[in-house]
């Protein structure tokens, strides 16, 4: 099942994708929760009522009418991991990590999968980092590997948005990796049972149309279901909790020389299966400053 977030005559909700439609669950089953976060926390009969509408309903709306949101607009915990997979290691001139590199991205960073990225007005080194997310599905902690795939809801994709000057003035990555709209995700989570072995998907990169990266989510280092077992060793998971695995080699500031992004610049991330992003770099606006 692929479940999305959109905004349709001024109202956001959720839906049901199946081909080019979207099936509005608010239209098809009004008693089920509005937004994802809380259609999750009900577990398996919010899933299968959702299933049992999408294939009845007529409650339907076409895809290129709706506005797309991130999945999960404001997620509890935005998580990710930094050097997971080989070859970015290598480019980055960096030892392979014995335990799972985990930095924050501020959770106001998150945009949807066609949304704006804006180039900060401090900065000009801006560089895309494409990567496979997955979404926590039940409140956790301890939770063995073998047993990761139960408190996944499902997958989807990320754009780990990167100002490369602000990342590698902290050790903490932090603020480099949490600028406002640095979070496009999308398009859909798409649930494990259709995913299938999240462990074997393609994962590409292109700017402008140039392919820039080019995977298969089979080279993590720490895949999903390990990264559920150590982040729950340390802290609860909860529910609509966002992690993004990390990147493949091909991001722009390792490139001879540098090819970072630049105004009008047009990223799209696609994995297979799971859809795909594509976000156009603008100049902040003015209107960003609030007091």
């Amino acid at each position: 099942m692929k479940l999305a977030t959109f905004t349709h005559a001024g109202s956001t909700r959720i839906g049901v994708v199946r081909g080019d439609d979207l099936v509005d669950l608010a239209a098809a089953a009004p008693e089920l929760p509005r937004d994802l976060i809380a259609f999750l926390s009900l577990g398996q009969r919010a899933r299968q009522r959702a299933g049992e509408v999408a294939s009845a309903t007529g409650a339907r709306l076409p895809l290129a009418e709706v506005k797309l949101e991130a999945p999960v607009p404001r997620p509890p915990k935005y998580l990710a991991i930094g050097l997971n997979y080989a070859d970015h290691v290598a480019e980055s001139g960096l030892e392979a990590p014995k335990f799972p590199t985990v930095f924050n991205k501020q959770s106001t960073c998150v945009v949807g999968p066609h949304d704006e990225v804006h180039m900060p007005r401090v900065s000009s080194a801006l560089d895309y980092e494409g990567e496979l997310a997955f979404v926590i599905g039940k409140r956790c902690r301890h939770v063995p590997r073998r047993r990761a795939p139960e408190v996944i809801a499902g997958y989807l994709v990320a754009n780990d948005v990167s100002v490369r000057d602000w990342q590698l003035r902290t050790p903490t990555w932090t603020i480099g990796k949490s600028f406002d709209t640095h979070g496009p995700l999308g398009p859909w989570l798409t649930t494990g049972d259709e995913v299938g072995d999240p462990h074997g998907l393609g994962i590409r990169t292109w700017v402008n149309g140039e392919l820039r990266q080019s995977s298969n989510t089979k080279e993590l280092i720490f895949d999903c279901f390990a990264l559920v077992e150590h982040l729950s060793t340390a802290f609860t998971l909860e529910v609509g909790d966002v992690i993004a695995t990390g990147t493949p080699g091909g991001v722009g500031i390792s490139m001879k020389p540098p090819r970072l992004l630049a105004v009008g610049d047009v990223v799209r991330v696609e994995i297979d299966g799971l859809g795909e992003l594509r976000n156009e770099v603008v100049s902040e606006p003015e209107e960003t400053a609030r007091f």
